[in-house]
Protein backbone atom coordinates (compact mmCIF):
# COMPACT_ATOMS: atom_id res chain seq x y z
CA UNK A 1 0.00 0.00 0.00
CA UNK A 2 2.94 2.13 0.87
CA UNK A 3 4.72 1.55 -2.88
CA UNK A 4 1.01 2.56 -4.42
CA UNK A 5 0.98 6.16 -2.49
CA UNK A 6 4.31 6.69 -3.23
CA UNK A 7 3.43 6.79 -6.78
CA UNK A 8 0.47 8.51 -6.38
CA UNK A 9 2.83 12.32 -6.14
CA UNK A 10 4.83 11.44 -9.49
CA UNK A 11 1.50 10.41 -11.24
CA UNK A 12 -0.28 13.67 -10.28
CA UNK A 13 3.17 15.61 -11.69
CA UNK A 14 2.74 14.11 -14.76
CA UNK A 15 -0.70 14.60 -15.59
CA UNK A 16 0.03 18.80 -14.62
CA UNK A 17 2.74 18.70 -17.19
CA UNK A 18 0.64 17.30 -19.89
CA UNK A 19 -2.29 19.53 -19.32
CA UNK A 20 0.39 22.66 -19.33
CA UNK A 21 1.22 21.33 -22.37
CA UNK A 22 -1.53 20.67 -24.07
CA UNK A 23 -2.71 24.34 -22.79
CA UNK A 24 -0.19 25.43 -24.19
CA UNK A 25 -0.78 24.16 -27.69
CA UNK A 26 -4.49 25.37 -27.47
CA UNK A 27 -3.76 28.93 -26.76
CA UNK A 28 -1.19 28.88 -29.89
CA UNK A 29 -3.74 27.27 -31.90
CA UNK A 30 -6.44 30.71 -30.52
CA UNK A 31 -3.38 32.89 -31.60
CA UNK A 32 -4.93 35.57 -34.17
CA UNK A 33 -3.18 35.21 -37.63
CA UNK A 34 -0.39 37.98 -38.52
CA UNK A 35 -1.95 40.23 -41.14
CA UNK A 36 -0.87 40.38 -44.49
CA UNK A 37 -2.04 43.08 -47.41
CA UNK A 38 -2.71 40.53 -50.67
CA UNK A 39 -2.91 41.60 -54.23
CA UNK A 40 -6.71 42.50 -54.30
CA UNK A 41 -6.02 45.32 -50.91
CA UNK A 42 -3.05 46.27 -52.45
CA UNK A 43 -5.28 47.58 -55.59
CA UNK A 44 -7.16 49.38 -53.57
CA UNK A 45 -4.59 51.44 -51.02
CA UNK A 46 -2.67 54.21 -51.68
CA UNK A 47 0.73 54.47 -49.98
CA UNK A 48 2.58 57.96 -49.76
CA UNK A 49 5.97 58.92 -48.16
CA UNK A 50 5.35 61.85 -46.11
CA UNK A 51 7.42 65.06 -46.05
CA UNK A 52 7.62 68.23 -43.71
CA UNK A 53 6.13 71.26 -45.30
CA UNK A 54 6.59 74.48 -44.31
CA UNK A 55 3.53 74.84 -42.04
CA UNK A 56 0.59 76.67 -43.10
CA UNK A 57 -2.49 78.20 -40.69
CA UNK A 58 -6.25 78.22 -42.21
CA UNK A 59 -7.76 80.93 -41.17
CA UNK A 60 -11.45 80.11 -42.08
CA UNK A 61 -13.57 83.30 -42.98
CA UNK A 62 -17.13 83.40 -44.98
CA UNK A 63 -18.30 85.56 -48.00
CA UNK A 64 -19.72 85.68 -50.77
CA UNK A 65 -19.12 86.34 -54.84
CA UNK A 66 -19.71 89.48 -56.58
CA UNK A 67 -19.13 91.19 -59.88
CA UNK A 68 -16.94 93.74 -60.19
CA UNK A 69 -18.72 96.98 -60.17
CA UNK A 70 -16.25 98.62 -62.35
CA UNK A 71 -17.33 96.49 -65.04
CA UNK A 72 -20.82 96.33 -64.27
CA UNK A 73 -23.07 99.00 -66.31
CA UNK A 74 -26.67 100.07 -65.12
CA UNK A 75 -28.73 100.96 -68.09
CA UNK A 76 -31.17 103.72 -67.32
CA UNK A 77 -33.86 105.56 -69.73
CA UNK A 78 -33.66 108.86 -71.02
CA UNK A 79 -37.65 108.99 -71.84
CA UNK A 80 -40.64 107.90 -70.90
CA UNK A 81 -42.62 105.19 -71.74
CA UNK A 82 -43.77 101.50 -72.14
CA UNK A 83 -41.73 98.41 -72.82
CA UNK A 84 -43.53 96.76 -75.95
CA UNK A 85 -41.27 93.61 -76.08
CA UNK A 86 -38.01 92.23 -74.26
CA UNK A 87 -35.55 89.54 -75.62
CA UNK A 88 -33.44 88.75 -72.64
CA UNK A 89 -33.23 87.00 -69.51
CA UNK A 90 -32.09 87.07 -66.20
CA UNK A 91 -28.48 85.16 -67.08
CA UNK A 92 -28.43 85.45 -69.98
CA UNK A 93 -25.00 86.51 -72.23
CA UNK A 94 -25.23 89.63 -74.47
CA UNK A 95 -23.29 91.58 -77.45
CA UNK A 96 -22.75 94.95 -77.92
CA UNK A 97 -25.30 96.37 -79.86
CA UNK A 98 -27.84 93.54 -79.56
CA UNK A 99 -31.89 94.52 -79.36
CA UNK A 100 -32.82 93.47 -75.56
CA UNK A 101 -36.10 95.32 -75.96
CA UNK A 102 -38.28 97.92 -77.42
CA UNK A 103 -40.29 100.45 -75.60
CA UNK A 104 -43.26 102.74 -77.16
CA UNK A 105 -43.32 106.19 -76.36
CA UNK A 106 -44.86 109.26 -77.08
CA UNK A 107 -41.65 111.32 -77.41
CA UNK A 108 -41.00 109.17 -80.22
CA UNK A 109 -43.78 110.50 -81.75
CA UNK A 110 -42.84 113.79 -80.69
CA UNK A 111 -39.62 113.58 -82.43
CA UNK A 112 -40.53 112.44 -85.37
CA UNK A 113 -42.83 115.38 -85.79
CA UNK A 114 -40.62 117.60 -85.38
CA UNK A 115 -37.96 115.89 -87.84
CA UNK A 116 -40.25 116.08 -90.40
CA UNK A 117 -41.24 119.79 -90.04
CA UNK A 118 -37.80 120.49 -89.74
CA UNK A 119 -37.29 118.52 -92.91
CA UNK A 120 -39.79 120.71 -94.72
CA UNK A 121 -38.30 124.03 -93.07
CA UNK A 122 -35.00 123.38 -94.28
CA UNK A 123 -36.49 122.64 -97.98
CA UNK A 124 -38.73 126.04 -97.75
CA UNK A 125 -35.23 127.75 -96.16
CA UNK A 126 -33.06 126.67 -99.58
CA UNK A 127 -35.45 127.71 -101.98
CA UNK A 128 -35.74 130.90 -100.21
CA UNK A 129 -31.87 130.79 -99.98
CA UNK A 130 -31.66 130.34 -103.89
CA UNK A 131 -33.85 133.31 -104.57
CA UNK A 132 -32.09 135.39 -102.37
CA UNK A 133 -28.73 134.85 -104.21
CA UNK A 134 -30.02 135.62 -107.05
CA UNK A 135 -31.73 138.45 -106.46
CA UNK A 136 -28.23 139.69 -104.95
CA UNK A 137 -27.05 138.80 -108.01
CA UNK A 138 -29.25 141.20 -109.51
CA UNK A 139 -28.53 143.85 -107.37
CA UNK A 140 -32.03 143.74 -106.21
CA UNK A 141 -31.26 142.07 -102.71
CA UNK A 142 -28.91 143.43 -100.17
CA UNK A 143 -26.09 141.51 -98.74
CA UNK A 144 -27.83 141.59 -95.13
CA UNK A 145 -30.46 139.68 -96.02
CA UNK A 146 -28.52 137.18 -98.14
CA UNK A 147 -26.67 136.15 -94.62
CA UNK A 148 -29.99 136.41 -93.09
CA UNK A 149 -31.25 133.51 -95.48
CA UNK A 150 -28.23 131.21 -94.86
CA UNK A 151 -28.21 131.65 -91.18
CA UNK A 152 -32.12 130.49 -91.09
CA UNK A 153 -31.15 127.78 -93.43
CA UNK A 154 -27.69 126.76 -91.10
CA UNK A 155 -30.00 127.34 -87.59
CA UNK A 156 -32.91 124.65 -89.01
CA UNK A 157 -30.40 121.93 -90.45
CA UNK A 158 -28.66 122.10 -86.93
CA UNK A 159 -31.80 121.46 -85.26
CA UNK A 160 -32.76 118.90 -87.72
CA UNK A 161 -29.07 116.95 -86.71
CA UNK A 162 -29.76 117.38 -83.00
CA UNK A 163 -33.29 115.40 -83.77
CA UNK A 164 -31.51 112.68 -85.60
CA UNK A 165 -28.77 112.26 -83.20
CA UNK A 166 -31.96 112.14 -80.19
CA UNK A 167 -33.26 109.18 -82.33
CA UNK A 168 -30.38 107.48 -83.22
CA UNK A 169 -29.52 107.83 -79.52
CA UNK A 170 -32.81 105.94 -78.31
CA UNK A 171 -32.29 103.61 -81.68
CA UNK A 172 -36.04 104.74 -82.90
CA UNK A 173 -37.30 102.03 -85.66
CA UNK A 174 -39.25 104.04 -88.12
CA UNK A 175 -40.49 100.47 -89.20
CA UNK A 176 -41.83 99.75 -86.69
CA UNK A 177 -42.60 102.80 -84.56
CA UNK A 178 -41.10 102.38 -81.04
CA UNK A 179 -37.18 103.23 -79.41
CA UNK A 180 -34.86 99.93 -79.77
CA UNK A 181 -33.21 99.08 -76.44
CA UNK A 182 -29.99 97.70 -77.31
CA UNK A 183 -27.00 95.97 -75.21
CA UNK A 184 -24.24 99.14 -74.36
CA UNK A 185 -21.69 96.58 -74.41
CA UNK A 186 -21.26 92.53 -73.94
CA UNK A 187 -21.22 90.46 -70.76
CA UNK A 188 -24.11 88.87 -68.80
CA UNK A 189 -27.40 89.91 -67.61
CA UNK A 190 -26.91 90.27 -63.70
CA UNK A 191 -30.19 92.37 -63.60
CA UNK A 192 -33.41 92.76 -64.90
CA UNK A 193 -36.05 95.09 -63.86
CA UNK A 194 -38.48 95.48 -67.17
CA UNK A 195 -40.99 92.50 -68.70
CA UNK A 196 -43.53 93.52 -71.43
CA UNK A 197 -45.72 96.09 -70.44
CA UNK A 198 -43.44 97.76 -67.81
CA UNK A 199 -43.61 101.28 -67.13
CA UNK A 200 -40.45 103.45 -67.62
CA UNK A 201 -39.67 106.60 -66.27
CA UNK A 202 -36.74 108.89 -66.63
CA UNK A 203 -35.94 109.15 -63.77
CA UNK A 204 -32.55 107.09 -63.66
CA UNK A 205 -33.67 103.63 -62.54
CA UNK A 206 -32.43 100.79 -63.62
CA UNK A 207 -33.55 99.26 -66.10
CA UNK A 208 -31.33 96.19 -66.12
CA UNK A 209 -27.82 95.79 -65.64
CA UNK A 210 -24.79 93.76 -67.56
CA UNK A 211 -21.68 92.38 -66.50
CA UNK A 212 -18.12 91.64 -67.35
CA UNK A 213 -17.77 88.67 -65.51
CA UNK A 214 -14.29 87.27 -66.67
CA UNK A 215 -12.93 88.50 -62.97
CA UNK A 216 -14.77 89.04 -59.94
CA UNK A 217 -14.60 89.80 -56.42
CA UNK A 218 -14.41 87.58 -53.65
CA UNK A 219 -15.64 89.58 -50.43
CA UNK A 220 -14.45 87.72 -47.42
CA UNK A 221 -16.01 88.71 -43.97
CA UNK A 222 -13.00 89.50 -41.36
CA UNK A 223 -13.90 89.10 -37.91
CA UNK A 224 -12.57 91.34 -34.64
CA UNK A 225 -10.76 88.20 -33.58
CA UNK A 226 -9.21 87.20 -37.02
CA UNK A 227 -8.60 91.16 -37.81
CA UNK A 228 -4.76 90.84 -35.99
CA UNK A 229 -3.80 88.24 -38.78
CA UNK A 230 -5.52 88.85 -41.96
CA UNK A 231 -3.43 91.28 -44.24
CA UNK A 232 -3.34 92.17 -47.53
CA UNK A 233 -1.32 89.93 -50.02
CA UNK A 234 -1.85 87.28 -48.23
CA UNK A 235 -2.97 83.92 -50.76
CA UNK A 236 -6.47 82.41 -50.01
CA UNK A 237 -8.25 79.41 -51.26
CA UNK A 238 -11.73 79.39 -51.67
CA UNK A 239 -14.35 76.94 -52.32
CA UNK A 240 -18.14 77.21 -53.34
CA UNK A 241 -21.11 74.46 -52.66
CA UNK A 242 -21.71 74.66 -56.66
CA UNK A 243 -18.20 72.68 -56.85
CA UNK A 244 -16.93 71.09 -53.66
CA UNK A 245 -14.18 69.04 -54.99
CA UNK A 246 -12.39 72.38 -56.72
CA UNK A 247 -10.17 75.16 -55.07
CA UNK A 248 -10.19 78.46 -56.53
CA UNK A 249 -7.13 80.41 -55.23
CA UNK A 250 -6.43 84.70 -55.37
CA UNK A 251 -4.79 87.34 -52.95
CA UNK A 252 -6.67 89.63 -50.72
CA UNK A 253 -6.24 92.87 -52.72
CA UNK A 254 -7.57 95.41 -50.48
CA UNK A 255 -9.21 95.23 -46.91
CA UNK A 256 -11.67 98.36 -45.75
CA UNK A 257 -10.92 100.26 -42.55
CA UNK A 258 -14.23 100.66 -41.55
CA UNK A 259 -16.45 98.13 -40.37
CA UNK A 260 -19.55 96.94 -42.15
CA UNK A 261 -22.18 98.35 -39.79
CA UNK A 262 -25.00 95.28 -40.09
CA UNK A 263 -22.32 92.39 -40.26
CA UNK A 264 -19.81 94.53 -37.63
CA UNK A 265 -17.12 92.69 -40.00
CA UNK A 266 -14.50 94.14 -42.17
CA UNK A 267 -14.40 93.17 -45.59
CA UNK A 268 -11.60 92.10 -47.68
CA UNK A 269 -11.63 91.69 -51.25
CA UNK A 270 -10.02 89.37 -53.61
CA UNK A 271 -9.70 89.24 -57.13
CA UNK A 272 -10.59 86.05 -58.91
CA UNK A 273 -10.01 84.70 -62.18
CA UNK A 274 -13.30 83.49 -63.79
CA UNK A 275 -12.20 83.11 -67.78
CA UNK A 276 -14.77 79.56 -67.37
CA UNK A 277 -17.30 81.66 -65.74
CA UNK A 278 -18.35 79.27 -62.93
CA UNK A 279 -17.99 81.57 -60.48
CA UNK A 280 -21.84 83.34 -60.18
CA UNK A 281 -22.55 86.85 -58.03
CA UNK A 282 -24.63 85.69 -55.12
CA UNK A 283 -22.51 82.51 -54.57
CA UNK A 284 -21.16 81.97 -51.18
CA UNK A 285 -17.86 81.33 -50.48
CA UNK A 286 -16.03 79.41 -48.01
CA UNK A 287 -12.80 81.58 -47.97
CA UNK A 288 -9.28 80.07 -46.24
CA UNK A 289 -6.41 82.52 -45.71
CA UNK A 290 -2.98 80.87 -45.93
CA UNK A 291 -1.10 82.31 -43.18
CA UNK A 292 2.54 80.92 -42.86
CA UNK A 293 4.19 79.94 -39.63
CA UNK A 294 7.93 79.86 -40.34
CA UNK A 295 8.56 76.07 -39.26
CA UNK A 296 8.53 73.26 -41.04
CA UNK A 297 6.61 69.71 -39.32
CA UNK A 298 5.50 66.47 -41.03
CA UNK A 299 2.61 66.69 -43.15
CA UNK A 300 -0.20 64.34 -44.29
CA UNK A 301 -3.47 64.29 -46.18
CA UNK A 302 -6.11 65.16 -43.55
CA UNK A 303 -8.30 61.93 -44.93
CA UNK A 304 -5.14 59.64 -44.18
CA UNK A 305 -6.21 60.13 -39.97
CA UNK A 306 -8.17 57.68 -38.47
CA UNK A 307 -10.63 58.83 -35.61
CA UNK A 308 -10.72 56.05 -32.95
CA UNK A 309 -11.37 56.60 -29.25
CA UNK A 310 -10.41 60.40 -29.26
CA UNK A 311 -7.39 59.38 -30.41
CA UNK A 312 -5.50 60.13 -33.96
CA UNK A 313 -3.72 57.49 -35.72
CA UNK A 314 -2.16 56.66 -38.92
CA UNK A 315 -1.43 53.52 -40.55
CA UNK A 316 2.46 53.45 -40.96
CA UNK A 317 3.69 50.96 -43.77
CA UNK A 318 7.04 48.99 -43.03
CA UNK A 319 5.97 46.04 -45.69
CA UNK A 320 2.94 43.96 -46.48
CA UNK A 321 3.17 41.79 -43.37
CA UNK A 322 4.06 44.67 -41.10
CA UNK A 323 1.75 47.83 -40.54
CA UNK A 324 1.76 50.10 -37.55
CA UNK A 325 -1.25 51.69 -36.40
CA UNK A 326 0.96 54.65 -34.57
CA UNK A 327 -1.07 57.28 -32.59
CA UNK A 328 -0.42 60.88 -33.42
CA UNK A 329 -0.55 64.10 -32.50
CA UNK A 330 -2.27 66.92 -34.49
CA UNK A 331 -0.47 70.62 -34.79
CA UNK A 332 -2.66 72.60 -37.23
CA UNK A 333 -4.53 72.04 -40.12
CA UNK A 334 -5.36 73.65 -43.27
CA UNK A 335 -8.24 72.35 -45.61
CA UNK A 336 -6.88 69.11 -47.00
CA UNK A 337 -3.62 68.97 -45.29
CA UNK A 338 -2.94 68.24 -41.30
CA UNK A 339 0.48 69.29 -39.51
CA UNK A 340 1.99 66.85 -37.13
CA UNK A 341 3.29 67.81 -34.03
CA UNK A 342 4.77 64.58 -32.91
CA UNK A 343 4.09 60.78 -33.87
CA UNK A 344 5.64 60.65 -37.28
CA UNK A 345 9.17 60.88 -39.11
CA UNK A 346 10.16 62.59 -42.71
CA UNK A 347 10.29 60.13 -45.37
CA UNK A 348 8.14 57.05 -43.63
CA UNK A 349 5.43 55.41 -45.65
CA UNK A 350 1.94 55.58 -44.57
CA UNK A 351 -1.48 54.53 -46.00
CA UNK A 352 -3.70 57.61 -47.61
CA UNK A 353 -6.74 55.94 -49.10
CA UNK A 354 -8.91 53.45 -47.39
CA UNK A 355 -6.78 53.40 -44.23
CA UNK A 356 -10.52 52.61 -42.27
CA UNK A 357 -10.65 49.01 -43.76
CA UNK A 358 -7.33 48.30 -42.80
CA UNK A 359 -7.32 49.30 -39.40
CA UNK A 360 -10.58 47.66 -38.67
CA UNK A 361 -8.63 44.53 -40.17
CA UNK A 362 -5.56 45.16 -37.28
CA UNK A 363 -8.11 45.81 -34.61
CA UNK A 364 -10.08 42.83 -35.31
Amino acid sequence: MKNHLTYIPLFISILFLVGCKNKGEDFKSVQKEQFCLNEKTKNIIEITTVTKENVVEGIHLTGSIDANPDKVINFVSLVNGIISNTYFSLGDSVNKGQVLAEMQSTELSSLQAKLNSLKSQIEIAKVDLDAKEQLFKDGISSNKELIEAKNELRILESEKQKVENNLSLFSASSTKNVFQIKAPTSGIITEKNINSGSTVTDDGASLFSISDLNDVWAMANIYSTDIAHVTKGMEVEIKTISYPDEVFTGKIDVISQVLDQEARVLKARIVLNNKDFKLKPGMLADITVLKNLNQQEVAVPTSSIVFFNNKNYVLVYKDDCNIEVREVEILNKKNDTTYLKKGLSENEKIITKNQLLIFESLNN
